[in-house]
């Protein structure tokens, strides 16, 4: 789950991290208000979106008076945001976020992800600050600091000192440093994150730390213990096709392609993706329905995946392990008896009561296109759409 920079700030300051004064408005009157209450001469308006690269977008404004904050909001709220991460639709912006500039000396990077291979809280950081880590490492790969934290022990003192002493830092504020670094893990390791972001941790020209952008993100699997951070979720920001698979225990990715994909397992489920390209179709999604799946809940994917506009074809493919085919089976037929659809349905079905889940299949009655191995699967779901799309045209050029 992704919250957004105002919220992340919010939680690192809890945990002892300078923040720059900030507020957040829903109007470009309260924007204007919001100048009076942080004070100074310069301000920084800030759209409030899930997606880094919001100032290449237009998405960070600088302003001097309070009219033109009260602009900078006016052209920010109610506008769709397309950075590079966002994608062509772009990120509706419904809030900003309204700061007090700041005398920047230095910009640094500090950031805390899980490194799976080592199984540990690895600490990143770099003296070139300002920019995405994908940035730095192929421009300034020399300049990026790697730290391993022990689980056992948690992160020390004496490690984020050596961090602020690589990142150049004088020794005056090698403390602020210590604080904000051993702030960002506790509240990392406290919270269940997955990545806490400060980019860019600034050296004000007064000689203090504060960080100007944050970033959290937090492990869905967590969220029942961590109530008051489910709370701050902001589904405006989220594709509603994977809001909606979430909420009922689904696992869904949306995509820009044609056919729809219902598979189960992470694996079998990119596998799929890819035959499907590599027979000149695009999938649709990628919609994962798990082990043990009842045929309610194919039936709940199968509605899922029929409520988006762009699925022109459907593709089934289970291999049942924990999973059963004749469930698998019973869910597909129940699906389309309650909701017919009027797009091309391949199923292969492979593993535990295959053949029991065939026979199912075959006595509905339904115009249910089987396929026994998934390389066949991907060339009937192409070839079906392929063929559905044209007599569609056709029909249209008739009428």
């Amino acid at each position: 789950m992704d919250i957004h920079e105002y919220q992340a700030k919010e939680i690192l300051a809890r945990f002892g991290v300078p923040v720059p004064r900030g507020a957040l408005a829903y109007s470009p009157e309260q924007a204007a208000y919001r100048t009076r209450e942080i004070g100074g001469h310069v301000w920084v308006v800030k759209a409030q979106i899930h997606s880094g690269g919001r100032g290449k977008a237009g998405g960070i404004r600088i302003c001097r008076t309070e009219d033109e904050v009260y602009e900078a909001a006016d052209a920010l709220l109610g506008q769709r945001l397309v950075t590079g991460q966002t994608g062509p639709s772009g990120r509706l912006v419904s809030r900003i976020y309204v700061e007090g500039g700041q005398h920047i000396a230095r910009e640094l990077y500090l950031g805390f992800v899980l490194d799976r291979k080592s199984e540990r809280v690895m600490v990143v950081a770099s003296a070139e600050g300002g920019m995405e880590i994908e940035e730095i490492a192929e421009t300034h790969p020399g300049s990026i600091i790697r730290v391993s934290v022990e689980p056992a022990v948690g992160m020390q003192a004496f490690q984020a000192r050596e961090i602020a002493f690589a990142l150049g830092l004088d020794a005056a504020i090698v403390p602020e440093a210590v604080q904000a670094i051993l702030g960002c893990y506790r509240a990392f390791e406290d919270l269940d994150a997955t990545m806490v972001e400060v980019n860019p941790l600034i050296v004000t020209e007064e000689g203090h730390l504060l960080a100007l952008d944050a970033k959290m993100t937090f492990d869905d699997n967590a969220l029942f213990r961590r109530p008051q951070l489910a709370e701050l979720r902001d589904k405006s920001q989220e594709d509603p096709r994977e809001t909606r698979a979430a909420d009922r225990g689904l696992s869904y990715v949306g995509l820009e392609g044609n056919i729809g994909c219902i598979v189960n397992g992470a694996g079998l489920a990119m596998a799929t993706m890819d035959m499907i390209k590599l027979a000149g179709g695009e999938p649709a999604n990628f919609l994962d329905i798990g082990g043990g799946a009842t045929p309610e809940r194919v039936a709940k994917a199968f509605r899922l995946v029929t409520s988006d506009a762009n699925v022109e074809a459907i593709l089934v493919n289970i291999f049942a392990g924990i999973n059963r085919c004749d469930w698998v089976a019973e869910g597909v037929v129940q699906a389309l008896e309650k909701t017919p659809v009027d797009v091309p349905v391949v199923v292969r079905l492979a593993g535990t009561n295959v053949e029991e889940g065939r026979r199912i299949l075959a006595r509905s009655g339904l115009p249910i296109i089987r396929a026994s191995t998934l390389a066949e699967a991907a060339e009937r779901a192409v070839t079906a759409w392929k063929n559905d799309r044209s007599h569609r045209s056709q029909k249209a050029v008739n009428a």
